[in-house]
């Protein structure tokens, strides 16, 4: 629970609010920086496309899901659009895109969620450009004959722009914001040469994100194209189905999941490239957090704990931290760069069987029980290399994602990982994929140091201006 005295006045001034959305968030205090800030300042609305409209959601409709590339348009709901990876997103069918064009988002657009946590925001990339995003996402268009893109979006997302855009949340159960709410805000007007900076930067930022994406899905593409895998097997859990299985596999397992068509097509891929060992044969290890009491404590005296939801987002900003006292041996619960952080729980079609490669930000941090974490820099096999079979082609998914045991919320085991078999290409070839990886590692981990750069190169430029109080 927080409490907050307040002057009399700052009712008023919110039109009698009760709540405690505007005197909570730190709006009060930024709004009174930002006025008393000596730069020239313009509300919102100056800065966009068609003014009051250049900020708006693309409303309530039905969606209509289609399963094939051909019908429909990548669908990016709330959650997606901090989410570093997009290539499994729904697909909404393209007919009904076209009826209703406000469904489409652009590039140098800002894109801020406006209900349920409300206030996360990015600045579409470009493969960002032309897919759908849910009502749930507000639309913010800069003109660009007015502003650079990337300025106003470092201001909206700095310490002085979230708790202004948040301030006007209302809903008792599930909040809101509206467009009207934030076309009013006050933008600082800073020298034109920091603003193209800001801007400079935050494009290169979104370049990087873009770029290493792109780096694992051809690291994909090269495993699928050597051993001729498919790009993508049917999604065989979301239809009805029926295979036939030798007795001795169904002493093992009886789910049918498990014996499905679709998980007996992968069987055969992997045996006809030639798997022979197991990834425990191989030397790959496993690594788990399991069941504990979680004792969190301040960052200065804590480790950066993330969940497994948490990990696959764009931007590693863990807002939790374990008590060191309390976790012991850092082999025991830390990740190491390289490591391959495999979502382990969860609804099959959503996170469970995805993962994420760990790039130089998550070393040394802690994850949720329910992340396996799975380490192959001392075995025989490349870390890259085995993270692009596992993450970046369908038929590696597929391995993984048959293996989910459980009625309510499926899991997976760190037994079942490592009794996959994975096939092999050349040390060469291997080498060139583990490298393709490593790169887009590097270029997600530099994306963010440059997102950070220019938000702070923005609020020195306000707190700079702003009188000393």
């Amino acid at each position: 629970m927080r409490i907050k005295t307040i002057p009399s006045i700052w009712l008023s001034d919110e039109g009698r609010r009760l709540d405690c959305g505007p005197y909570m968030t730190g709006a009060k205090e930024a709004k009174k920086i930002i006025d008393d800030c000596l730069l020239p300042k313009k509300e919102l609305k100056d800065f966009l496309v068609n003014r009051a409209k250049g900020a708006f959601h693309a409303g309530r409709e039905g969606r209509v899901w289609v399963k094939e590339e051909r019908y429909g348009v990548p669908f990016m709901g709330s959650v997606d659009i901090i989410q570093a990876n997009l290539d499994r997103l729904p697909l909404i069918s393209k007919e009904q895109v076209s009826r209703k064009p406000l469904f489409k988002v652009f590039k140098d657009w800002v894109l801020i969620t406006r209900s349920g946590t409300i206030g996360r925001m990015t600045l579409a990339r470009q493969e960002m450009d032309g897919h759908a995003c849910s009502e749930h996402v507000m639309r913010v268009v800069p003109n660009p004959e007015k502003v650079s893109p990337g300025y106003l979006y470092c201001y909206l997302r700095s310490k002085f722009g979230v708790p202004l855009v948040v301030s006007s949340t209302y809903g008792a159960i599930i909040q809101h914001i509206e467009p009207h709410h934030v076309i009013n805000l006050p933008v600082p007007i800073v020298d034109k040469q920091l603003e193209e900076k800001a801007h400079e930067l935050i494009n290169k930022c979104g370049d990087n994100r873009t770029e290493s994406n792109a780096l694992l899905k051809k690291a994909g593409q090269l495993i699928n194209e050597h051993f001729s895998f498919p790009n993508k097997l049917a999604l065989s859990h979301r239809i009805f189905t029926h295979s036939a299985a030798s007795s001795s596999l169904v002493q093992k397992r009886m789910d049918a999941t498990y014996h499905d068509r679709v998980a007996q097509m992968s069987d055969d891929l992997v045996e006809q490239a030639g798997a022979e060992k197991t990834l425990a044969e191989l030397g790959v290890n496993t690594g788990e957090s399991g069941r504990m009491k979680l004792v969190f404590t301040e960052s200065d005296h804590g480790v950066p704990f993330t969940t497994s939801g948490e990990i696959f987002r764009a931007r590693y900003e863990p807002q939790r931290f374990l008590a060191k006292s309390k976790l012991g041996d850092v082999a025991d619960w830390g990740v190491r760069q390289e490591d391959i952080l495999l979502a382990r729980s969860g609804q099959v079609g959503g996170i469970i069987g995805t993962g994420v490669w760990a790039d130089s930000r998550f070393e040394n941090a802690a994850v949720s029980v329910d992340v396996i974490r799975i380490k192959a820099q001392e075995s025989e096999v490349l870390p890259g290399y085995l993270y692009a079979y596992l993450m970046c082609t369908d038929v590696g998914y597929r391995q993984l994602i048959r293996s989910a045991a459980g009625s309510s919320i499926p899991h997976l085991s760190s037994d079942d990982v490592l009794k996959l078999k994975l096939p092999r290409m050349g040390t060469a070839e291997e080498k060139a994929v583990h490298e393709l990886v490593q790169k887009a590692g590097e270029l997600a981990a530099e994306a963010q140091k440059l997102e950070d750069e220019a938000v702070k190169m923005v609020e020195d430029a306000i707190e700079a201006a702003a009188p000393k109080h």
